[in-house]
C-alpha cells in the first residue's frame, strides 16, 4: 500500500466515526466509508517479479498499450510505446531499466484526456532519462509520467544522479493517466497495441545483444 492510501483511508474512516457519533445515524457514514475503501484499493502496491536479463525494458506502469510508433527526436529516430492507466489500474510507477537518472524534467501543461495523442506533448508531465550502466544495459530509455483528464498529481521520488534498478518503485500518478516509454530505434518490441501490461514485470522491449542503441 502506498502511504497516501493510509492517509486518505484512515482520515475518511475517522470522518465516518465522527458523523455517526454526532448524528447517531450510521447511514451518514456510508459515503466516507465507501470513499475510504476506494482510496485503500486505488493506492494498492502489489509485489511484482522483475524479469532478469540484459537489455530488457520493463513497463513503468500498469495499463493498456495504446500506441507503438516511430518518432523523430533531436537525437535521431526513436520508438515510443504509450500506455494508458485507467482509474482501475495500479498507479505506482517503476524504473524501466537499471541505470543512472541522467535527467529529470518536469513540465507544466494541460490536462487533456490521456488517450489523446496530443497529451504526449501538451499535458503536464515528468520526463525521466535513465542512462544504463555499461556493465548492465548500456543504453538510454526515457519514460514520461503524463497527467490525464483526472490525474492532477505527479509524484517522483528521486533526483538526477541517483541510481535505480529495473522495476524499482520511483513514483506514481494519481487518478488516471498515461506513461510513455521512448526507446532506441533498434529495440525489439515485445508488445503490441491492445496488450495489457504490469509495471515492473511486463517486458516491453529488448535490445539486440551487443547493441548500445
Amino acid at each position: 500500500m502506498v502511504r497516501d492510501g493510509y492517509i486518505y483511508g484512515i482520515s475518511l474512516l475517522l470522518v465516518a466515526a465522527v458523523l455517526v457519533w454526532a448524528t447517531g445515524g450510521w447511514y451518514w457514514a456510508v459515503a466516507p466509508v465507501l470513499l475510504a475503501a476506494f482510496f485503500l484499493w486505488f493506492f494498492r502496491d502489489p509485489h511484482r517479479d522483475i524479469p532478469a536479463g540484459k537489455g530488457l525494458v520493463v513497463s513503468p506502469g500498469d495499463g493498456v498499450v495504446t500506441e507503438t510508433v516511430t518518432i523523430q527526436t533531436p537525437d535521431g529516430q526513436r520508438q515510443r510505446i504509450s500506455i494508458f492507466l485507467s482509474v482501475f489500474n495500479v498507479h505506482v510507477n517503476r524504473a524501466p531499466i537499471s541505470g543512472v537518472l541522467a535527467r529529470v524534467h518536469y513540465q507544466k501543461g494541460l490536462y487533456l484526456n490521456a488517450m489523446n495523442p496530443a497529451s504526449a506533448e501538451r499535458n503536464e508531465q515528468n520526463a525521466v532519462t535513465v542512462r544504463g550502466q555499461e556493465s548492465d544495459e548500456g543504453f538510454e530509455v526515457i519514460f514520461k509520467q503524463i497527467a490525464g483528464l483526472l490525474a492532477r498529481r505527479i509524484v517522483f521520488n528521486h533526483t538526477e544522479g541517483e541510481t535505480v534498478e529495473r522495476g524499482q518503485r520511483v513514483g506514481l500518478i494519481k487518478f488516471g493517466s498515461r506513461v510513455d516509454v521512448i526507446l532506441p530505434a533498434v529495440a525489439e518490441l515485445r508488445v503490441k497495441v491492445g496488450d495489457r501490461v504490469n509495471g515492473g514485470s511486463s517486458v516491453l522491449a529488448a535490445m539486440p545483444p551487443g547493441d548500445k542503441g
